[in-house]
């Protein structure tokens, strides 16, 4: 494993540019909780209806509206919206001397030399002597950039490139000067990838670095080959999408989603400033992409590009139109091949991938054309954009959300196979390459039993090992011990995660829960109550840590009249909730992404909660016709009356609607951090900025309770309104029927809802059990499920294979 090496931190970070990427990196920043001063020009001409020309409004309107536009901006740049006002504003002539308290600038201002060395000239006389200055240039010549500058300077300068949108994506590419110090590499690395969240990759001082360089490639290759074996654009979509690991947007939905202008100026970059390269020809766009950035077929922002919908029908370009130039949508195609077919049965990517390209319909004909042919160009790269194999693949997979690089894609195909064929067609592959494989290597990573890894590194010429971060576990590497597997099931796991932490691990199918997780719970429950391990973590790896209960498992109990079998399913799912709440073990859940129904409930009834910064959470029952049913409504209930004496009479109604808001209206928090505002998170639980550590965050934090003196709480008890606050809510659900915001069934559901958290019949005088709660959940989840309308939504649900989400 790697030694951490300790940092000094940044305590405020300085932003130039406030357009979308510099009020997206200052954004990110902010939800990082760091301070930020974000700085623009002053509008060089005043306009009727402007401030006062002299005016601090007239002055920072550069600056005041691209931060204004990022509060706006969907999906949304800031965690929460209070995280701006971690941003201090101002403008290049009356606050540059605000850079005098940063550790960090980064300029994000027009890709333009000469402002840039102008600005750098500048900034070398004001900020301190040992900040770090960063550009976040896409491509631009970091010696010509730093024309005229000191040793000094040089020596803290580097090419921070960030890709947008900055909050979502991963990647984070550093590129040093010749005069970098090594020692201002590692405290930004460290700094990116810790605090940001971000992916590093480090790259050379060529044009488009290495993600830019190797994916543009990709889809300018797509291109061409599209138009010249005559693919239509629905065809190219359907083999590049999913089927390959890519984002279901694939080619040209993304394309459309990134903006066709942007898009064609990447790769104007890489054709004008790449003539050495064997295939710069690529990167010419055709004429047909020209004509439509020049007629403004720029894609989402203007709402018609490679697409167009009008209504609800969706449109896409005639390829065959293309030809001669011409922009002309007909209706969108479906497009069916075998291999396509075979392959959405396939769960393996490795065996997704492989079994595509070998295809031979013209999906597969397309997917070994192009996909072979951006390895081989990524093989070609080697040692010019990047001396690591794993950079160039992380780049790629980090920049673009495809989930494999170039060369794991290779491996999945087959290397020796498939060179055999590429040179059988003509190609030609780097002599590293047949150099690795004339050792008798034929795959360019390899995972040895022991779950260790290594790389094939042609510099070497040899396989070097991967080193690990201490702090990114993974279960994969995990479970390769075998003796770490406790217990292997179908839907759950038992996992040691050593030094005293057992682990829940999840991977039903879309980790949605059902018997045989909430028993993999509670035996996990006895193994540490009986002195076998410490504390208790629910994790896993997969895309999301859960999207709710099985509702299959749901339906197809109610449909067969099975109620005493559901009912009892019900309550034992309660029943673990309770335990997870209440054992002399502590437990934690480590949630991310899609946490939504019953994944958030089993999440909330932990002890304590580490989630990812990107974590969507919510109860969402509601969209199925029913209600949190494992205890959902009442763990809301308790976060809502942390705060509050529990007495008689003690007014509760604010408490009870924002409960009542958070589960009628199925609002999911777009982050954690939002989580944490409407309680699905509560104060004391904890973020994870990067992905990566997540897992060993949750185990440290459980260690850290169980060492550190760890007793259950106590088991609550409520008094809630009864029926004088069941009046209450009918009030305002019958005022929302009556304006025609819900339906009959929506009021129906919401009042299943109010009787649960109000407490059926009760006053406040009376102090009720959380069993009694449970009980009068359970039975209105029941009484749900056994209603036609809920069974219909269920039954679509199903049919349409969506998550339980609203």
């Amino acid at each position: 494993m790697s030694h951490q090496v300790k940092h000094k931190p940044f305590k405020k970070v300085g932003v130039i540019g406030a357009g979308v990427m510099g009020s997206g990196i200052a954004a990110h920043l902010a939800n990082a909780r760091i301070p930020v001063v974000l700085l623009d020009i002053v509008p060089p001409n005043w306009k009727e209806g402007d401030a006062p020309k002299d005016s601090k409004a007239f002055r920072n309107k550069f600056v005041d509206g691209g931060l204004k536009r990022a509060t706006k901006m969907k999906p949304a740049p800031f965690f929460t919206k209070g995280a701006a006002s971690l941003i201090q504003t101002g403008n290049l002539e009356d606050d540059i001397d605000l850079l005098k308290d940063c550790d960090w600038v980064v300029e994000v201002v027009i890709e333009n030399l000469k402002i840039k060395q102008e600005l750098f000239a500048k900034l070398e006389g004001v900020v301190r002597d040992d900040a770090i200055v960063s550009s976040n240039t896409s491509g631009m010549s970091i010696k010509g950039m730093l024309d005229g500058r000191s040793e000094s300077f040089k020596e803290r300068f580097l090419v921070t490139h960030f890709f947008n949108p900055v909050r979502y994506l991963e990647l984070l590419e550093l590129v040093p000067a010749d005069e970098t110090r090594a020692d201002i590499l590692e405290r930004i690395s460290t700094f990116g990838r810790d605090v940001l969240g971000k992916g590093i990759v480090v790259g050379k001082d060529t044009t488009n670095f290495i993600a830019n360089r190797i994916g543009v490639f990709g889809i300018m290759e797509t291109m061409r080959v599209m138009m010249e074996d005559g693919y239509s654009i629905e065809e190219v979509d359907a083999t590049f999408g999913q089927a390959m690991g890519r984002p279901k947007s694939a080619i040209f939905r993304t394309a459309d989603v990134v903006g066709l202008d942007t898009f064609i100026h990447v790769a104007q970059n890489c054709f004008d400033n790449l003539k050495h390269d064997e295939q710069c020809e690529v990167f010419d766009s055709p004429s047909w992409l020209r004509k439509m950035v020049a007629e403004g077929f720029l894609g989402q922002k203007v709402k018609k590009g490679f697409y167009k919908k009008e209504g609800k029908e969706l449109f896409a370009l005639d390829t065959e139109k293309l030809k001669s130039d011409e922009l002309v949508y007909r209706p969108k195609e479906k497009v069916r091949y075998d291999s396509l077919g075979k392959v959405r049965k396939i769960e393996d990517l490795n065996e997704k991938v492989k079994t595509l390209v070998w295809a031979d319909d013209r999906a597969g004909q397309l997917a070994w054309k192009v996909g072979m042919g951006t390895c081989v160009y990524a093989a070609k790269r080697f040692g010019e954009i990047a001396d690591s194999i794993e950079a160039i693949d992380n780049g790629v997979k980090w920049g673009f959300r495809y989930e494999q690089g170039p060369f794991e894609s290779w491996d999945a195909i087959g290397v020796p196979e498939s060179v055999k064929k590429w040179k059988s067609e003509g190609g030609t592959v780097p002599s590293w390459v047949d150099d690795m494989l004339a050792s008798g290597r034929e795959r360019f990573y390899v995972v040895h039993a022991d779950g260790s890894k290594d790389v094939w590194c042609p510099n070497a010429k040899k396989a070097i090992a991967i080193e690990g971060d201490a702090r990114e576990l993974s279960f994969d590497v995990i479970k390769a011990e075998k003796t770490n597997v406790v217990k292997n099931g179908f839907s759950a796991s038992l996992v040691d995660l050593g030094d005293g932490a057992l682990a829940v691990e999840f991977h039903s199918k879309m980790n949605a829960l059902d018997t045989e997780i909430m028993d993999t719970i509670n035996e996990g429950l006895d193994r540490c109550e009986n002195g076998e391990f410490d504390a208790l973590v629910l994790a896993n790896d997969g895309q999301n840590f859960c999207v709710g209960a099985n509702i299959l498992m749901i339906f197809m109990a109610a449909q067969s009249g099975q109620w005493d079998e559901l009912d009892k399913t019900i309550g034992s799912f309660q029943k673990t909730m309770q335990r997870l709440k209440y054992s002399w073990v502590p437990t934690v859940a480590a949630p991310f992404q899609m946490t939504l129904g019953g994944g958030c409930e089993v999440a909330m009834w932990c002890n304590a909660i580490q989630a990812h910064a990107e974590t969507y959470i919510g109860l969402v029952e509601v969209g199925v016709g029913l209600l949190p049913g494992a205890g959902g409504n009442i763990e809301m209930l308790a976060r809502s009356f942390s705060n509050m004496p529990n007495k008689p009479y003690e007014p509760q109604t604010a408490a009870l609607q924002r409960v009542f808001e958070n589960i009628a209206m199925a609002k999911v928090a777009t982050s954690a951090e939002e989580g944490r505002e409407k309680l699905f998170l509560a104060a004391s639980d904890g973020v994870t900025m990067n992905r990566a550590q997540l897992l060993n965050a949750a185990k440290q934090r459980a260690l850290g309770m169980a060492r550190t003196g760890f007793r259950p709480p106590s088991v609550r008890t409520y008094r809630l309104p009864g029926k004088s606050g069941m009046a209450t809510f009918q009030m305002v659900v019958d005022s929302m029927k009556d304006g025609g915001f819900i339906s009959d069934h929506d009021r129906h559901i919401a009042m299943k809802i109010a009787s649960v958290l109000t407490g059926g019949d009760t006053t406040p005088r009376q102090l009720l059990s959380e069993d009694r709660l449970l009980d009068l959940e359970r039975e209105a989840f029941l009484s749900l499920c056994g209603e036609e309308k809920s069974q219909a939504r269920i039954s679509y649900m199903l049919q349409n294979n969506k998550p339980l989400r609203n």
